[in-house]
């Protein structure tokens, strides 16, 4: 499972790296780049809590297949009209929201499908596992990537992205899961009021989720605007728009070892609010400054902790939930995780447009700190997990 989701996400992230740099490429618009990123992700937003009715409620195996096997046939649509030098800018933005309306219902089965491949006692290293399989991609796609759109054209990208699907579809194939779901009679909406209960029920989850969504809200535009930051403020090319998307892998794959080793100690609630306000430190420091090296030290630093934030708050979530009401938690914690991103990216992307990207990032970057700080000294429910 994870060799196969390890070569689905060097593909994605390939597709992602051209996806982004063409977008600013063929509109010029900041706008539109912040408007790719809010299509991919609002779906996500809208239908996630469906998306985890249906996991409790089925092979979660089957409903990832469905989920991958669309996204590989956006993949390859949109490698065709490249190849065929007719795409546009819209075409682009529709594609992007049915691959998001396809990881609403591939992300809560895949998140749900996790824990049962493991024993609890392991749920905390097999999430940091898979954050680093992820983020291996996060490297190793955005290299391979450059090296496609610079050297063989952008449908190379998107085309060895839908094939790269191919992976993960023989692995969910190929596994076997202990789940088995529960013939449940209840209507969708029932069902989800009981999985909103649950979490209600459940101390600190509110705000566990809560601070997800913001963490995400305020943080993943960074990565989102590099583009700009690349190319507006260093007056680079695509190279160092990789170099820098290479730089915040190995970052994220740097946290997500160090959460691998450190998951057994107590207060991974403390550590998670202290990270926070050094996330937000970092994101203020890159924004503002003019240095390349000193630029690429902070991103790495605070892709490091991103990654770490991420994997401590997922884990405290699914080691409070249990099986039966995996997939309806998750589904809210994917509104929540997800849902700040097309948010984050479309706000910040109407700003940086009249007033820079390092302004906006670093405000950003600020009020991320003082989230942190807020969650330290207030609000204490995550601090003492």
């Amino acid at each position: 499972m994870w060799g196969g989701a390890c070569t689905s996400s060097i593909g994605t992230w390939m597709q992602k790296l051209a996806q982004s740099w063409l977008v600013l490429e063929i509109s010029g618009s900041p706008f539109l780049l912040g408007l790719d990123s809010f299509l991919g992700e609002i779906p996500i937003f809208l239908f996630s809590l469906v998306g985890g009715v249906v996991a409790d409620r089925m092979d979660r195996r089957h409903l990832l297949l469905v989920s991958q096997f669309i996204q590989m046939g956006c993949a390859l649509f949109l490698a065709s009209l490249f190849a065929f030098g007719v795409v546009q800018v819209w075409h682009i933005l529709c594609l992007s929201f049915i691959v998001g309306l396809a990881q609403a219902f591939g992300g809560p089965a895949y998140q749900a499908l996790i824990p049962t491949l493991v024993k609890s006692e392991d749920l905390p290293n097999a999430i940091a596992l898979n954050s680093i399989q992820f983020n291996v991609a996060r490297v190793v796609g955005p290299v391979l990537g450059g090296l496609a759109l610079t050297n063989l054209g952008a449908a190379w990208c998107f085309g060895l992205n839908g094939l790269s699907f191919i992976a993960v579809i023989t692995t969910l194939i190929l596994i076997k899961a202990r789940y088995k779901p529960a013939d449940d009679k209840r209507s969708m909406l029932d069902s989800m009021k009981m999985g909103i209960g649950f979490i209600r029920s459940k101390e600190a989850m509110t705000a566990l989720i809560l601070l997800a969504f913001l963490m995400t809200m305020l943080g993943i535009p960074l990565v989102v605007f590099l583009p700009v930051f690349a190319k507006d403020v260093f007056q680079k090319g695509p190279s160092t728009y990789t170099l820098f998307l290479a730089i915040s892998g190995i970052g994220s794959i740097v946290g997500a070892l160090l959460v691998a080793t450190f998951h057994h100690r107590r207060r991974m609630g403390l550590a998670t609010v202290v990270m926070i306000v050094a996330l937000g430190l970092c994101i203020t420091g890159f924004a503002l400054s003019k240095s390349m090296f000193l630029s690429c030290a902070l991103l790495f630093v605070g892709s490091a902790v991103l990654i770490s934030v991420f994997a401590l708050i997922s884990s405290l979530v699914q080691l409070i939930t249990t099986d039966e009401m995996r997939g309806r938690v998750m589904s809210v914690y994917n509104v929540a995780f997800r849902g700040g991103m097309p948010f984050g990216s479309l706000v910040t992307g109407s700003l940086v447009k009249d007033l820079g990207a390092p302004l906006v990032v670093s405000v950003n970057g600020a009020l991320l700190a003082c989230l942190g700080l807020y969650y330290l000294l207030v609000q204490k429910k995550v601090a003492k997990l």
